[in-house]
């Protein structure tokens, strides 16, 4: 028998039902309380207060649309846009002990809101 026969498949598998696939879900749902890791606060950060721009880290895997979900539903706010910075691990030497350290790296989104919104957080 050749790889390409001319012989049709066997009636008993054509008259097998179709099975319904299930919906694809490529993200596991997220808990919106745990995007969001904690508010960032730096001198950066407060420079950016002033003109309506929150900074939060979050989470590995959150994406723009769950850092939105979780600012409308923590801070009851609408988000103009978000900017989402990945900040990589650094290596240093300590001055005091002479080795080799490691600062962590981290996600942070930059939030923009619209003129007159305000988070509280305090």
């Amino acid at each position: 028998m050749g790889l390409f026969g001319t012989k049709k498949a066997a009636p008993a598998e054509a008259a097998a039902p179709k099975k319904e696939k299930a919906p694809m879900s490529t993200k596991a749902l997220i808990d919106v309380a745990s995007v969001l890791v904690k508010p960032r606060i730096t001198e950066k950060a407060a420079t950016l207060l002033e003109r309506d721009i929150y900074t939060f880290e979050i989470t590995k895997g959150a994406s723009k649309y769950d850092v939105r979900d979780a600012v409308k539903s923590l801070y009851k706010v609408t988000p103009v846009s978000i900017r989402i910075v990945n900040k990589k691990p650094r290596h240093y030497m300590s001055k005091a002990r002479g080795r080799d350290m490691m600062e962590p790296g981290l996600r942070k989104a930059y939030v923009y809101l619209k003129k007159g919104d305000r988070i509280d957080l305090a």
